[in-house]
């Protein structure tokens, strides 16, 4: 303790003048002897300390992970609330398809997704997938009216409505803008469609969507970053040639209009997106093409994908009366 206490000081004071004083007013006049054990004992002090640093210094190093980090850039950061629409319809392939977009979606954050259901009431294992994600959401139940197309049309334009009617409370209090995105429950969702894309729409973004209108893929034709038309085989002369799954709209254009899917479209070969997006007061030069820059191999993002109807065995096929229902051993499935 003495040692340590006497060394202690004489580095503070930084000379050996100072420890040969202290070591008269204790323990007399020092020998030389003495002095070089202190001197040693100085060396040896200051080897421990720069062999503990070095030390720490590679642990720290270890500590750092052997993977890349990868951080967004500061310039595809924005506040703006995802609001995704989804039309579902009882079937029997819903559920698989509800489970798959679900566990997409709960990837996303500052998602809001609202579901509408295409009946009267609400159906609770719709709801309990719902709830396993995590996410906020609206779960409404609203039947297809008189003259509307079973299609999801007046499921998305009821939507619209409680959208318009209910901004601050999708919104909350961490978000001051949003994004629409009509999202189909059977198709097949790349998380980079929201977090890159739909999350960065300002007036009208636009993509690619596989697998739909009779052709591999579909996508705006784009020339100097501006969409000059639309490289599609069905009606291309559309001002909006687009399918559902291809554009968002960004929330102060939905609030700014009174616009929804009617129970027609006479516009555009009848395609409900060309529409609507006019009656949003929309010119294709508001949109914001996304997805185009490479010359090849470009990515789709989001696939039209349609969940075929399994081919079930039915009893009694010569039978004149109505087969039952197929045996799911107590499991749920909507037969």
């Amino acid at each position: 303790m003495f040692g340590d206490k006497l060394e202690s000081q004489a580095l503070q004071k930084g000379c050996e003048e100072d420890i040969e004083k202290h070591c008269r007013r204790c323990i007399g006049k020092p020998t030389m002897r003495t002095m070089n054990k202190l001197r040693k004992y100085g060396i040896y002090v200051l080897f421990c300390m720069l062999l503990f640093a070095m030390v720490f210094q590679f642990s720290a190093d270890l500590r750092q992970p052997s993977y890349p980090v990868f951080k967004l850039s500061e310039g595809n950061m924005t506040n703006r609330m995802i609001i995704v629409v989804t039309p579902t319809y009882k079937r029997m392939t819903r559920i698989p398809d509800m489970l798959r977009m679900a566990n997409t979606l709960s990837h996303i954050k500052d998602l809001h997704w609202i579901i509408v259901e295409d009946g009267n009431k609400t159906v609770p294992a719709v709801r309990d997938i719902l709830e396993r994600t995590k996410l906020p959401y609206t779960y409404m139940g609203h039947k297809t009216i008189l003259g509307y197309p079973r299609r999801g049309w007046y499921q998305r334009t009821m939507a619209l409505k409680y959208i318009r009617s209910n901004t601050s409370q999708i919104l909350g209090k961490d978000h001051e803008e949003g994004v629409v995105y009509f999202g189909d429950d059977d198709n097949s969702y790349d998380t980079r469609l929201f977090t890159e894309y739909i999350r960065n729409v300002k007036t009208l973004g636009i993509w690619a969507v596989g697998l739909v209108g009779g052709t591999v893929v579909e996508a705006p034709k784009v020339v100097g970053g501006k969409v000059t038309a639309f490289n599609v085989k069905w009606n291309p002369k559309r001002r909006f040639a687009v399918d559902m799954a291809g554009f968002a709209v960004n929330l102060k254009v939905v609030l700014n209009s009174d616009a929804v899917f009617g129970t027609a479209c006479k516009r555009g070969g009848g395609a409900p997106e060309t529409c609507l997006l006019e009656d949003m007061g929309l010119e294709r030069e508001d949109i914001e093409p996304f997805g185009y820059e490479k010359d090849k191999d470009r990515e789709i993002l989001v696939w039209h994908t349609k969940t075929s109807t399994p081919n079930i065995v039915k009893s009694n096929k010569n039978s004149t009366k109505k087969a039952p229902p197929p045996d799911t051993f107590g499991y749920f499935v909507e037969a």
